[in-house]
């Protein structure tokens, strides 16, 4: 079994990043900038754009984070994304979801010009990624792809099955896996399909991104498969320092022992979603300039 190890792909990429990043300085090419919009007090929120920011200063690229607080209107919001998206220094932002009650997070999300749209979330690049044309890909999709390909894991002609059917990871993710270059053939479950469990068992291939800790068990895992854990449930946990501890959707500690490749929680995906995040920045500052 082999313990799939984002954390340290992660910083590997952040690496060549940055390598780029010097050289397109020394060239006198402008300095990459991410721009975060972050809307209230959201605990998971800010630690999330902290590490961004965090990824940002490594890679060598500017961020800026403008902070609003929960009572800002829709409107309001959506002159912020316009006058970013005429930003001519800005490469490309995101704006930290989940949003306010009151503000439409679709509207938000359309109304970011698909050419700084980082997070891969505007129904144009997710339309472009579907027919296999040039796009921004939805972070954590592609961090798992490249997770895939940086492990020599062998896709072609293989049987991945995708749990959970969210536009941010479900969906995407079974489209890329089936496509020319990865090549599996893929089943997407989510919560109205029967027989989760035996459809599992014909994987070669499970994403589990559904939400609920430890539902993937030994049992529904064949000898040999690669299981990609997406899940990042917050539970309770008294021992813990914080009070709570992450727990993926898969059971690790059962699962483990029967896969060829597996990723825990946290260290697996979680440090790769982040990294697509300055991929996609890089990809902007280019396109751009």
């Amino acid at each position: 079994m082999i313990k799939i190890d984002g954390k340290e792909t992660a910083r590997q990429i952040r690496q060549e990043i940055a390598a780029e990043v010097k050289d397109m300085i020394a060239q006198g090419r402008k300095q990459p900038h991410l721009a975060a919009i972050l809307v209230g007090h959201d605990g998971g929120s800010e630690t999330y754009v902290a590490n961004k920011i965090k990824a940002c200063e490594e890679c060598g690229f500017k961020s800026s984070l403008l902070r609003f607080e929960d009572n800002i209107s829709e409107a309001q919001l959506l002159d912020t994304v316009a006058k970013l998206n005429a930003d001519p220094d800005v490469d490309g932002f995101i704006v930290q979801l989940p949003l306010p009650a009151h503000i439409s997070e679709e509207k938000v999300t359309r109304a970011i010009a698909p050419t700084k749209d980082v997070d891969g979330f505007h129904p144009q690049n997710v339309g472009l990624m579907s027919i296999g044309e040039p796009a921004f890909i939805s972070a954590t999709p592609q961090g798992i792809i490249e997770l895939i390909r940086r492990y020599n894991i062998p896709t072609a002609g293989k049987h991945a099955v995708v749990i959970g059917r969210s536009n941010i990871v479900g969906r995407p993710m079974s489209i890329l896996l089936s496509q020319k270059g990865v090549d599996c053939t893929v089943t997407l479950c989510h919560s109205r399909t029967p027989n989760i469990a035996e459809i599992c068992r014909q994987a070669d291939i499970i994403v589990a991104a559904i939400g609920k800790p430890g539902f993937v068990t030994a049992d529904m895992v064949s000898p040999g498969a690669t299981v990609i854990d997406v899940g990042t449930t917050r539970v309770a946990d008294p021992t813990a320092a914080r009070g709570w501890r992450l727990r993926g959707d898969v059971d690790f500690e059962s699962v483990a022992p029967k896969c060829d490749f597996i990723t825990p929680v946290p260290g697996g995906v979680g440090p790769m979603t982040i990294c697509s995040l300055m991929q996609n920045t890089l990809k902007a500052a280019k396109l751009n300039n």
